[in-house]
Parts: structure tokens; C-alpha cells; sequence
């Protein structure tokens, strides 16, 4: 099997420097016994061989070493590489896969060199980065480019595992927001679309909804796209995402009445004020913040239709931002995401509605 230094010259594992969203110990980054690329400019030199991308991307699936991806216990452990096909084949069942097999590059026409330093850019750039950037800066088509950026949002989208947040101890902020221009400003057409599928009429109900949780003790936030703000899902999102008997903070919406029966619940009523003690959602209205800089500034129209992978962007990169306590860098953000790129597909087909499942 070929081996490069990326795969040979592994002395240690860093020390974890955070948690996830899962509050799961996770490992960063890795000592090499070679300087790990720490600016844009350094990844785009490092990962302009193909070879290395492979090592890359190979490295972070596998930290163990290749696996078949189509036998299972320890038949899988028996590939070989071959140097010319840049692939490898299993002794067992003798199929032949590349690294991108039942990954989130599979069946793409678009080598590495140009993934990886789109995935680089994806996370690392604070305010977004748009297709026609990548269009520009990686000689790729636009349209390409859209399909490369909302694939790799798939890739940074962190589940949940059925873990909640908060504790007894712990404090934690509840708020949503609203996201997109008002019906009035639509174009006739659009406007009847939309109020036909939606039953929306007007005002901020012309809107897509976001609902947000902040932990305040983990810094880590959970964002999602709701249906509307009735009692039954608001309530239901907080009660999927928190603890019983955390400390939960809410500004004084009526959707949010019934929280005391199983937490202890504070309103803030932002008629009168804006922050009572450790009463407060200010936290989230940062990251809401973040959010609409990203949607305003870089992407400027986003259908409400793939606003949840725009949405999961933003939470990767608050949830891994750099701070006092766990200070990730550039190159932590990208080896974090690249380990996620296995048993991730999307189609075509599925972004743009044509499986079926039209957007607005």
C-alpha cells in the first residue's frame, strides 16, 4: 500500500482542545512530522498534488488505515494501493474503490485539488463565501460551484445523536428569528406561488422561521428551520434540545408560556428591556447577527428551500470559532470538516427539487 509522509510521519495526537456540539471529546488536529498548511495560500500550494489530497482525505477517513467500504469486520482491512489508478483493491472481495467512495466527492468530475480548498474557504471565511468566488478563484463554473458549496454544507451539518444541552447548573438562551424579504416586495407571480403553497398572506409570516438554542456553559449553539411559531413547535424544539430543569431564558413570546412545568424559565420583555441580571438572549442575537450578515452580504437571496444547509454553515463555524478556551485555528476548522466527509451523498436531483419535493 502506498504510503505518503502525510500517512507515515504521524508522532501523536494533539490534546483535545474542546468539545463539539455533542459534547464528545473530539481530536482536532494531529502532530506530522510535516508542517500542516495554516493559511489559504499554503493549502492551495500543499494540495495542488493529487497524491497528497488522496493521503489527506484518506488519512482522515481512515485513521487506522484503508478499509473496504464493501466488506465488513476484518475482511475489510485488507486493500492494496494501486499507484497508477490512484485506487485501491480488496483482497477479499477483490471491488476496486477510490477515496471518495460513499463520500460526499463520489461520482464528482472535479478532482480534490479543487474540493479541498473550497472546503478550506467554506469554513474558514467568516461571512460566507459565494459560488461566483469559488467560480472565480477555482476555475469552475458557477453552477458547479453552487452544487461543490452546498454539498460540502452537507459535510459540516452536525446531528444531534439524541443528545440534549443545558443541565441544573447550566443556562441556556431560546429565541427565533425571521429571515427574508416581506410578500409585499415580491414579484406578483412569486407572491401567489408562495401564498398558494404556503397559506401565508403577509407580514413577518412571509417569512422563513430559524429557531435557535444557545448552552451558555458550552458555547455551542442549535439552529433549525421551523414551520411557524405555534406553541406545539416551538415547545417541541426546546424540549428535544434541553435538559429538564435547565435555567431557560426566552424573551416574553406567548409560544413559550408553558416552558415553567419542566424548566425554570425566565422572561425578558424587550418593550422594556434588554437584559435583566443574567436574563437575556443576547447571545443568540449575535449569532442571528452572523447569520443575516452571511445571507444579506454574501448570498443575497437564499430560497427558503435550502436555507437549513445555509443555517448549518453558520452554526460549524460559531460552534468552532476561535476563543480564550479553545483556541481552533484554520487548519483545525478544515481537518474537523474534512473527517466528516464519509456516508454523506447529495444529488442533483435532491437540491434542486426535481426528486419530487418542490421548493418555494
Amino acid at each position: 500500500m502506498h504510503i505518503s509522509p502525510l500517512n507515515s510521519k504521524i508522532l501523536r495526537e494533539f490534546p483535545t482542545k474542546g468539545n463539539n456540539i455533542l459534547d464528545i471529546p473530539t481530536p482536532i488536529c494531529y502532530s506530522l512530522g510535516m508542517d500542516i498548511p495554516q493559511t489559504l495560500q499554503q493549502a492551495i500550494q500543499y494540495f495542488s498534488d493529487e497524491q497528497v489530497c488522496i493521503d489527506a482525505v484518506a488519512f482522515m477517513r481512515w485513521p487506522d488505515g484503508p478499509r473496504c467500504p464493501y466488506c465488513i469486520g476484518e475482511d475489510a482491512n485488507n486493500p492494496y494501493y494501486l499507484k497508477t489508478a490512484k485506487r485501491w483493491k480488496c483482497r477479499s472481495c477483490r471491488n476496486q474503490f477510490s477515496v471518495k467512495k460513499f463520500t460526499i466527492f463520489e461520482d464528482s468530475p472535479i478532482p480534490l485539488q479543487k474540493w479541498l480548498p473550497a472546503l478550506w474557504m467554506l469554513v474558514n471565511c467568516k461571512n460566507g463565501i459565494s459560488s461566483y468566488e469559488i467560480h472565480r478563484d477555482l476555475g469552475v463554473s458557477q453552477k458547479s460551484a453552487w452544487f461543490m458549496l452546498h454539498r460540502l454544507r452537507l459535510v459540516v451539518k452536525t446531528g444531534t445523536m439524541g443528545t440534549k444541552l443545558g443541565g441544573p447548573e447550566s443556562e441556556v438562551e431560546v429565541d427565533e428569528t425571521f429571515v427574508g424579504g416581506k410578500l409585499r416586495n415580491m414579484h406578483r407571480d412569486r407572491r401567489e406561488r408562495f401564498a398558494a403553497q404556503s397559506g401565508h398572506t403577509g407580514g413577518p409570516t412571509g417569512k422563513a422561521i430559524v429557531h435557535g438554542i444557545l448552552d451558555r456553559d458550552l458555547r455551542q449553539v442549535r439552529a433549525t428551520v421551523v414551520p411557524n411559531v405555534k406553541r406545539e413547535t416551538l415547545q417541541s424544539e426546546v424540549l428535544e434540545n434541553v435538559k429538564y430543569g435547565t435555567k431557560v431564558y426566552t424573551d416574553d413570546a406567548v409560544p413559550y408560556d408553558k416552558l415553567h412545568s419542566r424548566y425554570v424559565h425566565e422572561v425578558v420583555n424587550h418593550a422594556e428591556e434588554y437584559v435583566r441580571g443574567q436574563v437575556h438572549t443576547n447571545g443568540l442575537e449575535n449569532f442571528w447577527s452572523l447569520l443575516k450578515r452571511n445571507l444579506k452580504g454574501t448570498y443575497v437571496a437564499v430560497e427558503p428551500f435550502h436555507l437549513e444547509r445555509y443555517v448549518d454553515e453558520q452554526v460549524f463555524r460559531y460552534n468552532n470559532r476561535a476563543t480564550k478556551d479553545n483556541p481552533l485555528t484554520d487548519s483545525d476548522r478544515f481537518l474537523l470538516a474534512l473527517s466528516q466527509v464519509a456516508g454523506k451523498r447529495l444529488m442533483f436531483a435532491e437540491l434542486t427539487g426535481k426528486n419530487g419535493e418542490i421548493p418555494f
